[in-house]
């Protein structure tokens, strides 16, 4: 427990200081973010910010984890381990993704095929290392109702490779405007170390609380107005460490709550682009994502984190209550 706690206050002061050095490095690389214009017009003054971001919180969890989790590894304990490994699998998919961008000057990187099959190899990879090393059962756990049912292990790879690609796409939608992404993603990683710690997972709880400093320390710079964007290097890594959390848990179901944000983002843009194409043109949305169309609506920035952030903490109270009993 106690490694915990200094993993959340550790990583806090190296991300926040890590954050003072790389925003000025970013600045002299002009690596600024590119805005879309088909986004809201007035996000185009954000044009320029320094993107990357990221690297400063995914800096602190990889320092943290490497000095807390020697003790786990001389007694085998490799799941925090496995799950930073596959959290960093998707923040290099996105480092490359943004290197691309900011050497192109434009708002696109990898091509969707290629980013696809990329996460689609890092999800079966660490579906397998999980299931070999005993951390993952085929047994399909029901939060509430603490029941389990089995599923056969190769439908169970497919089950697990749709979650994993669709939730770290699905933290990268919500990555639109300051502070959103780090925002919600805040009482996911407490929801994440507090189960751990009843659950005495020790070896992840380094890993989420570390994550969960680095977080909280990275909205300094980047709550609104942002001096500072995560980039695809920070918003796939946040995924990756969602998704890699919910199975080293065995409690992958819980997404659906803890992720609520993510799936409403993910959903109004799919209903958007759907909509418009069988009706040639029509829209349901103002803007797709969600939280482009609360902007269009009169919604503050603030308020949107706000509030996405506050249903996030809420979502996450109710799924730990529903997975409390699992080992009682």
């Amino acid at each position: 427990m106690l490694r915990i706690v200094i993993s959340i206050v550790a990583s806090f002061v190296l991300t926040a200081l890590a954050g003072r050095w790389l925003i000025p490095v970013l600045r002299r690389m002009k690596a600024g973010q590119s805005i879309k214009e088909i986004g809201p017009t007035w996000h185009m003054t954000k044009q320029g910010t320094p993107t990357m971001g990221g690297l400063m919180f995914i800096f602190g969890t990889v320092v943290m984890v490497a000095v807390l989790s020697w003790p786990d590894l001389e007694n085998g304990i490799l799941g925090g381990i496995f799950v930073l490994l596959f959290a960093l699998v998707f923040g290099v998919i996105g480092y490359i993704d943004d290197y691309f961008k900011v050497k192109k000057h434009e708002n696109t990187g990898l091509t969707a095929p290629q980013k696809f099959l990329l996460q689609l190899a890092a999800a079966v990879l660490f579906t397998v290392l999980l299931r070999n090393f005993g951390y993952l059962t085929p047994d399909l756990y029901i939060p509430f109702v603490q029941v389990t049912f089995p599923v056969p292990w190769p439908l169970y790879m497919v089950f697990a490779a749709f979650v994993m690609v669709g939730c770290v796409n699905a933290v990268n939608i919500t990555d639109g405007i300051d502070g959103l992404a780090a925002g919600v993603t805040v009482p996911v990683m407490i929801f994440f170390t507090a189960v751990a710690v009843l659950w005495e997972h020790y070896e992840l709880g380094i890993f989420s609380g570390a994550l969960l400093g680095g977080l909280l320390a990275f909205l300094i710079y980047n709550f609104h107005p942002a001096k500072v964007f995560m980039g695809d290097t920070g918003s796939l890594f946040l995924g990756g460490a969602v998704c890699g959390l919910a199975f080293g848990l065995d409690i992958p179901l819980v997404l659906i709550l803890v992720g609520i944000i993510y799936i409403a983002e993910t959903l109004s843009d799919i209903i958007q682009v759907g909509y418009f194409k069988l009706t040639h043109g029509k829209r349901i949305f103002r803007m797709a994502p969600l939280h482009h169309h609360l902007e269009m609506g009169g919604w503050s920035e603030v308020k949107l984190v706000t509030v996405f952030t506050g249903i996030t903490l809420l979502a996450c109270l109710v799924a730990f209550w529903g997975v409390m009993g699992r080992w009682a």
